[in-house]
């Protein structure tokens, strides 16, 4: 794997940020008037996601990275329940819903992959990567 030197060159972070855009373009919608908790939930988990990949990546330590890639992916896991929320509730339709959720598990699948890959390798991360 390359070496990623700034955050715009992850791929999940990408991904996160399109998804977390598409979430907050859907809320706009009248029909979320009268959904305001919901909608506000919907905004913070989905902007959580990138969010928490940034604020691991930022700490420069393997471990303080995939700590965040957990709460990151917990939070995707959040927003693919408050889109059945939405279907059940009739917010959205079911090809909405079959858009953004599929959109969240390549999410969640690409998150949990780099997850794997961080604690099987050696690295140490740039915090301590001079330290014996």
């Amino acid at each position: 794997m390359a070496t990623i030197t700034r955050l715009e060159e992850l791929e999940i972070w990408k991904l996160s940020r399109i998804y977390a855009r598409e979430i907050n373009e859907l809320l706009k919608s009248d029909i979320f008037l009268h959904e305001q908790g919901l909608k506000q939930q919907m905004k913070n988990a989905s902007g959580s996601i990138m969010d928490n990949i940034a604020e691991g990546f930022g700490r420069g330590s393997k471990n303080e990275f995939v700590n965040h890639l957990t709460i990151a992916k917990g939070s995707a896991e959040e927003t693919r329940s408050q889109l059945y929320r939405c279907l059940d509730n009739r917010l959205i339709h079911q090809e909405k819903h079959f858009d953004l959720s599929g959109q969240v598990e390549v999410l969640v699948k690409k998150i949990a992959a780099l997850i794997h890959y961080l604690n099987h390798a050696p690295i140490k991360g740039q915090k301590f990567k001079d330290r014996i």
